[in-house]
């Protein structure tokens, strides 16, 4: 079994103790050689300069290859789009378009008087300029504003119709719940090799299973006593990484062969997974005798 392609995703500092942290995630991560990675977005685009200002600075610094998260939320089309040629003007040319997640606080999405109203709306406007690489978000699970499963999918086909060309998943805790969504898409007439799923490795179990909760991601019952005894007797570190190596290694014996990684800016726990699965760092030319 080969390899998997691997990226990683970051979410901006938004201070001096933060960039250091971005600083180390990227260093521990970098020598992967990941297909690309993305800088998020806050909720109700809170982060959008710091989102920019990171974007920029891992495209000069890094050598890899950057995608910057770009949403709809609280900006006009003609501001939306500038941030977009303000990426393509600095050699950014991947994006990750998302509808975006509305200010906390508020009762849901509500789209800027000039800006755009959905997500497909920005796909479209940034597939007209031909200077993108377009990825878009997926559930496997019903998202919790969607009014069923095959409303999910149906609106996923309209993003990758739109110009989108791979889809990143929210995460997931076992593997059956990605292919069964694979399963239903392939009868939806979308390619299974634009479906990358998201993989978070459980730094703590308590802020994974709440993130999950307001996601509208199931949590398998037998996770909640794994984790207590693991917790109990010190070793839930060695639990996160078995279980995050076991759920990529299944999807790969179903024929994945890209894994996204949700990687909170803790590189640790992602590196050990990915050594798990046999990806080692590339040896750099300097470093040879």
């Amino acid at each position: 079994m080969a390899n998997p392609q691997i990226s990683f995703e970051f979410f901006p500092p938004q201070n001096l103790e933060g960039a250091f942290r971005l600083w180390d995630t990227v260093q521990v991560l970098a020598p992967m050689a990941p297909r690309f990675v993305s800088v998020t977005y806050g909720a109700g685009g809170t982060t959008r300069d710091l989102t920019r200002d990171a974007v920029a600075t891992l495209h000069k610094t890094s050598g890899l290859k950057v995608a910057a998260h770009l949403t709809c939320v609280n900006a006009s089309r003609a501001e939306t789009m500038a941030i977009a040629n303000d990426f393509a003007a600095a050699g950014v040319s991947d994006i990750v378009a998302l509808r975006g997640d509305p200010p906390k606080g508020s009762a849901g999405f509500v789209p800027h008087p000039e800006g755009f109203d959905s997500s497909v709306a920005l796909i479209s406007a940034l597939a007209e300029t031909g200077r993108f690489t377009i990825r878009v978000g997926a559930y496997p699970e019903r998202h919790p504003e969607a009014a069923s499963t095959q409303a999910d999918i149906d609106w996923l086909k309209r993003k990758l119709d739109a110009g989108a060309t791979e889809a990143l998943t929210q995460f997931f805790f076992e593997a059956e719940t990605f292919l069964r969504f694979r399963d239903a898409c392939a009868k939806a007439g979308i390619d299974a090799d634009r479906l990358t799923p998201g993989i978070l490795p459980i730094e703590n179990w308590k802020g994974a299973r709440n993130f999950a909760a307001r996601c509208g991601t199931s949590i398998p019952g037998w996770l909640d006593d794994a984790f207590e005894k693991a917790t109990r007797d010190n070793r839930a570190e060695l639990l996160s990484t078995a279980l995050c190596t076991e759920l990529c290694s299944d999807l790969m014996d179903e024929g994945v062969s890209r894994l996204h990684f949700y990687t909170l800016n803790r590189p640790e726990l992602t590196r050990d997974v990915c050594h798990a699965l046999g990806v080692q760092p590339k040896v750099r030319l300097e470093n040879v005798a």
